[in-house]
């Protein structure tokens, strides 16, 4: 595991399209047939990785939160599957399964979208608003697996997200994400 930083794609970035296969679904998914009029969260994640671990139960949480209100979430694994089988196609759909994911997890095999958006780590978080351009970058909040006294709140992607629901403006201080480096295929 090599603790990785987002890239930081720049603010206002168009949100690159893509066509992945759903793990829970079997269908093909399109950026232009799921987005929503409101916003679109696309965040990087994967099965193994123990900050995705960390924060999965809280983010469910927000996901069940913002959801309703029409914000759109959608989840990608770009990781190397030939050499994390945790982060394989079955062991996706087994992990959406078990914790009733409500959204698309997805399964980038050619690490091509990763690459798009300048994907670095696991979690990593992107939100797009209702014409598709970037307005946040990076993490979910400050905690990490080390941090004992930092409980995990999500409070950076919340405060953006009601940021959007309320058309307020998006504090451009944004800060990465931490977490595992994507897998990259050798």
């Amino acid at each position: 595991m090599a603790l990785t930083p987002s890239s930081m794609l720049p603010l206002g970035t168009k949100a690159p399209n893509f066509c992945l296969p759903d793990v829970l679904s079997n269908e093909l998914v399109k950026l232009d047939a799921v987005k929503s009029t409101l916003a679109t969260v696309v965040m990087f994640i994967c099965n193994h990785c123990p900050y995705v671990k960390h924060i999965l139960e809280k983010l469910l949480e927000l996901i069940q939160t913002y959801q309703p209100l029409g914000i759109q979430f959608i989840a990608i694994n770009s990781n190397d599957a030939h050499h994390y089988p945790q982060d394989s196609p079955e062991k996706m759909r087994e992990l959406a399964l078990h914790l009733n994911f409500t959204f698309p997890y997805l399964f980038d095999e050619t690490q091509e979208i990763a690459k798009a958006y300048h994907a670095a780590c696991t979690p990593d978080f992107f939100v797009f608003d209702k014409a598709l351009a970037c307005v946040y970058r990076g993490r979910f909040d400050e905690t990490s697996p080390g941090k004992l006294n930092s409980p995990v709140t999500g409070n950076d992607l919340r405060h953006v997200l009601d940021n959007l629901l309320e058309n307020k403006p998006i504090n451009e201080k944004q800060f990465p994400s931490m977490g595992c480096n994507i897998k990259w295929k050798p």
